[in-house]
């Protein structure tokens, strides 16, 4: 019998990476304003990272644990996630 799949949290997910996806045409706008500098790219490219990461980790948690998470899983979370290149 095929193992049984776990059920993606698709609001977190969504949540997630429209984070991203706000942060990334931020820094699209700066780069078209030419006022784009090398610490807002950093910071900014660092914020779209963590949104991605935590919407692949967290895509199975359910909405009542990602409401509560300890600050270890924030950090476990918003790691890249090896995995992922051999999904």
């Amino acid at each position: 019998m095929p193992a049984k799949r776990k059920r993606l949290n698709r609001k977190i997910i969504e949540s997630n990476i429209g984070e991203a996806a706000q942060e990334l045409q931020r820094l699209r706008d700066l780069a078209s304003k030419g006022k784009l500098n090398e610490a807002q790219l950093q910071v900014g490219l660092c914020h779209a990272y963590h949104h991605l990461n935590f919407a692949w980790n967290i895509r199975h948690v359910t909405t009542r644990q990602y409401r509560s998470l300890t600050q270890r899983q924030f950090e476990r979370w918003g790691k890249y996630p090896s995995e992922i290149e051999t999904a």
